[in-house]
């Protein structure tokens, strides 16, 4: 296997720039480098040179024993000066040894994954973590880097691998008497794991808009006060405002931090009737993402109004425009700012009270294993019931839901979605 290095720290000048290297060469690269390897996982200051003996950098050197680091191989880290001018020299001397070559995008993960450092999930989990923005994306991300998807499949794996030893154990001795009825105990073991699927495969959309975002769409009106009141959300004139109705014709997002949860917001048309064409689409469009977002805001002109929309469960029903919050019903005014925090205050509550409901899965890919494995167990669950004489069908039915949990962390089936997975990586990661 090659051994390969990226500059692992971002790109740019900074206060220190972490170049790594993975691969059997990597102790060897470091002797080249600065004469001597630093004690295995302990930091030493070393000074590099190239291969005329000219100074590159001073930098802090760790080293890490095969089995030991992230990637499971041998390796070492440079920390340098973040210079510009130092990251590139380093590279191009490293770049001159035989042996040695650039990483690709996501290739020491990858490694990683390979020698069994993490499973597929936690990769995903990786990943997630890179592109976290806020608060609870970084803990649902690392709580699936922990492993605890991977642990949760590995003990309905081995519970899955109980019950059908159990079965197949009455097909060996078809012939004989067998003495103990063994159904009621698979039936529990297929119970317990089926009732556990169930719970994630429920979370995942949660936990998919966590790690997307959630979608809040401020409906109404026109010149209620939607565009005004975006604006002083988002604390910048994201959305023209104007006394004339229409103003608004297509959705406007604008995506924040609310109490720690990633949350876009959708300014839309104004519903109303009108023979304007393009307004026409607007309102359509603005109609089809209110009723798709996670949440509505729905503003109207005063206490006795009705709603422009059927308002669903949890959507707030407040008025607009009441700049100085006179209104006995919950009211706003994004000219005045009334109101303000008892919505921010509102929308993070039952945002907070969806999320609660999230799931370990977090992805699509997760909800389709544990489907398919649902669907096998209750599957096996009926012949199971139907006796012995399908003792055969029950058990392949379990070991197809094996297979599917094993796709789950990457065990089996799953070399067609590693390239899609590692591109998202950036080189050094």
């Amino acid at each position: 296997m090659d051994t390969i290095y990226a500059l692992a720290s971002a790109r740019g000048k900074a206060g220190v720039a972490v170049v790594r290297i993975s691969g059997p060469l990597a102790f060897w690269t470091v002797e080249k480098l600065c004469c001597s390897v630093p004690k295995q996982r302990h930091a030493s200051l070393r000074v590099l040179k190239d291969e005329q003996g000219d100074v590159l950098d001073e930098a802090l050197v760790l080293c890490f024993e095969k089995g030991a680091s992230f990637t499971g191989e041998q390796s070492a880290e440079l920390q340098l000066h973040g210079s510009v001018a130092i990251v590139k020299s380093v590279l191009e001397e490293l770049s001159k040894f035989d042996g040695l070559r650039m990483a690709e995008a996501g290739e020491f993960t990858r490694r990683a994954l390979e020698n069994e450092r993490l499973d597929l999930a936690q990769v995903e989990g990786l990943a997630d973590l890179i592109e976290s923005e806020t608060e609870a994306q970084r803990k649902q991300a690392m709580r699936v880097l922990s492993g605890a998807l991977g642990d949760k499949a590995s003990g309905w794996r081995t519970s899955l691998i109980r019950a059908a030893a159990l079965i197949e154990a009455t097909i060996d001795f078809a012939d004989e008497e067998v003495p103990v009825d063994v159904s009621p105990e698979v039936l529990e073991l297929l119970a317990e794991v089926m009732l556990e699927l169930e719970a994630e495969v429920s979370g995942v959309r949660i936990s998919e808009r966590i790690r997307e975002g959630f979608e809040v769409a401020i409906v109404g009106p026109p010149n209620v006060g939607k565009s005004t009141l975006l604006n002083a959300l988002a604390g910048r004139e994201a959305a023209i405002t104007s006394e004339v109705a229409g103003t608004t014709r297509d959705v406007i997002e604008v995506r924040m931090d609310l109490a720690g949860l990633p949350v876009t917001l959708l300014d839309t048309a104004g519903l109303r009737d009108t023979t304007d064409i393009v307004e026409t689409v607007g309102i359509a469009r603005a109609k089809e993402r209110a009723e798709a977002a996670d949440l509505r805001v729905i503003l109207i002109r005063t206490a006795d109004a009705a709603p422009e929309i059927t308002p669903k469960k949890g959507d707030l029903v407040i008025v607009g425009k009441d700049d100085d919050g006179t209104s006995a019903q919950m009211s706003v005014s994004g000219q005045s700012g009334h109101g303000i925090e008892a919505l921010v205050a509102a929308v993070s509550d039952r945002l907070s009270s969806m999320a609660s409901g999230a799931s370990t899965a977090t992805r699509e890919r997760h909800r389709i294993s544990m489907t398919v494995a649902l669907s096998t167990l209750d599957s096996a669950k009926n012949e199971v019931l139907m006796g012995a004489e399908r003792a055969e069908l029950a058990a392949e039915d379990m070991r197809t839901a094996i297979r599917a949990l094993d796709a789950l962390v990457g065990r089996v089936d799953v070399e067609n979605l590693l390239d899609e997975i590692f591109s998202s990586f950036c080189i050094g990661k």
